[in-house]
């Protein structure tokens, strides 16, 4: 039922292009074997905080995997980053979520401690002051933290343009 042709459709709602797409599709796929499994979902879900619990794991892995071979390959992946797996999520609520991850304190704003927190669980090696300059390439308010609304337009758009 997969299909070997590349999927270069619209781009991401979330994640700009593809190669944004695999960098972050690799990250979960933590044994580089072309495909994300159960397991390695609820690893990456853990290094990020979430208490997702096994069959909340199972039914995000049955979402996801539209093919039904047990695992998610990089057009499902792709696709769920599109929006395309749950129709009936809205966007900004995905947002929220992916928000709320890196707002450890809930303070409604992202230091560079709590993205360098994430990077590092991720696997990222970065410092701090790498992180604080991240924040900095998206802090159109200038605080030194990244807010919902500077969040939502850094997910959204393009940030990238040489």
């Amino acid at each position: 039922m997969a299909t070997n042709e590349p999927t270069n459709a619209k781009p991401s709602m979330y994640l700009e292009d593809i190669n944004e797409v695999r960098k972050v599709f690799e990250r979960f796929d933590t044994n580089s074997d072309g495909k994300i499994s159960a397991d390695e979902l609820a690893g990456v879900l853990k290094a990020l905080g979430s208490t997702t619990s096994d069959d909340d794991v199972s039914r995000m892995m049955q979402e996801i995997d539209t093919d039904h071979d047990g695992h998610i390959n990089l057009e499902e992946f792709a696709a769920f980053c599109n929006g395309n797996a749950d129709p009936y999520r809205s966007a900004e609520k995905e947002l929220h979520e992916a928000f709320e991850l890196y707002d450890k304190d809930n303070d409604g704003k992202i230091s560079a401690a709590e993205l360098h927190q994430i990077l590092t669980r991720l696997g990222e090696r970065c410092s701090e002051h790498d992180c604080a300059g991240m924040i900095k390439s998206v802090d159109s308010d200038g605080d030194g933290f990244v807010n919902f609304q500077e969040f939502t337009k850094m997910m959204t758009s393009s940030n990238s343009k040489s």
